[in-house]
């Protein structure tokens, strides 16, 4: 009867579909994402989103529920046909600025212009938080420091937790990027509460995919697409490229390679939202393969130690993270910080697509 038994229990383990295989449920469903791509590192258990049990574009009705503007709607019901930056290399990014480093360049005109949103809505009186961001390893830039910018952001994912984004953005926080994707099939568990939350607080919001080397470009590009929501008045698509020491990926392709598959990616982004996609990178992965590269292209840089100057000479940008230790009413722990190369009133004719931008950049 035990011999009976144990082969009754195999047999049934083969049925259902194997009790060694790998594939099983991962296969059916998205799974939150296992990758290390940002700074910040949990100091609690992280929040999680049940994000395979219901689908990004399939909302349950609870959540529609927040207070999230009409305009601002997630997942709108056309999206559903179809379905279908971070941890930084760690490597040595330069020196302290010292006081004499030149003072921030206000954005180019034509850079301002290159990322305008998309059918946007008219320019509107939004107010501007003030940096109120504190940090846990403060550098000191210089006549360059960040402080002297006009607008500040934050970038996050899972590993920041619960946030309360009122209390983020009246310490400075007037945009956020939110992780969403990486690779394939791995989604950022806390994607779609921030992604609305930030909005109810009337952040101006952008999602960026982290890239992943072992898979191909389009499967990446469907899979963001598949899972972001096309919203008027959202921030460009980002795409987060870097070497990753934690990544389960070891591919290192060459330079033309990495060039090509960026280019599918975006392209394929670009005519999905109809806006430009934003590089994001640091210093050691620009050395290797970006410098000299996607001129025509707005750039996000890491550069924690010294003004992007500095790090990557010669290039336009515009964003800069300038933190990887921030610290904030509203979140737990460390947050990674952004400043907008430009003045307020640069902000605001990007982010409301004035006509008066595009006419400067001709």
């Amino acid at each position: 009867m035990r011999s009976l038994g144990v082969a009754v229990l195999l047999f049934g383990c083969i049925v259902v579909g194997g009790c060694t295989s790998s594939s099983g449920v991962d296969g059916l469903v998205p799974r939150p994402s296992d990758e290390v791509t940002s700074s910040i590192q949990p100091q609690a258990p992280v929040p999680f989103e049940d994000v395979a049990a219901t689908p990004v574009d399939e909302p349950r009705p609870e959540m529609v529920a927040e207070a999230v503007p009409p305009e601002t709607a997630e997942f709108p019901e056309e999206l559903a046909a179809e379905a279908g930056p971070q941890e930084a290399s760690g490597s040595p990014e330069g020196g302290v600025a010292d006081a004499e480093a030149q003072e921030v360049p206000e954005l180019p005109a034509e850079m301002v212009a290159l990322v305008t949103p998309a059918k946007p809505k008219a320019a509107s009186a939004m107010t501007i938080y003030q940096r109120r961001f504190r940090d846990a390893k403060p550098i000191n830039f210089g006549k360059s420091s960040p402080r002297h910018m006009a607008v500040h952001g934050v970038d996050v994912s899972r590993w920041q937790g619960e946030i309360d984004w009122v209390k983020l953005r009246s310490q400075g926080a007037n945009f956020a990027y939110i992780k969403a994707t990486d690779g394939g099939d791995h989604v950022d568990p806390m994607f779609k509460k921030n992604w609305r939350g930030a909005a109810a607080a009337g952040l101006k919001r952008g999602a960026y995919h982290f890239f992943y080397w072992c898979r191909t470009a389009g499967e990446q590009a469907d899979w963001f697409i598949r899972n972001v929501p096309r919203v008027e008045g959202a921030m460009p698509p980002v795409i987060d490229v870097e070497w990753n020491g934690e990544s389960s990926c070891k591919q290192r392709p060459s330079r033309a390679r990495v060039l090509e598959k960026m280019q599918v990616f975006m392209d394929k982004l670009e005519a999905h939202y109809g806006q430009r996609p934003i590089i994001y990178t640091a210093p050691d992965f620009y050395r290797d393969n970006l410098k000299g590269a996607f001129l025509d292209y707005p750039f996000w840089l890491r550069a924690v130690a010294a003004h992007p100057s500095r790090v990557y000479a010669g290039r336009k940008w515009l964003l800069w993270q300038y933190s990887g230790s921030g610290l904030s009413h509203g979140v737990k722990g460390r947050i990674d910080l952004n400043v907008f190369n430009g003045s307020e009133s640069q902000w605001r004719r990007w982010v409301g697509g004035s006509d008066e931008v595009m006419a400067e950049a001709d």
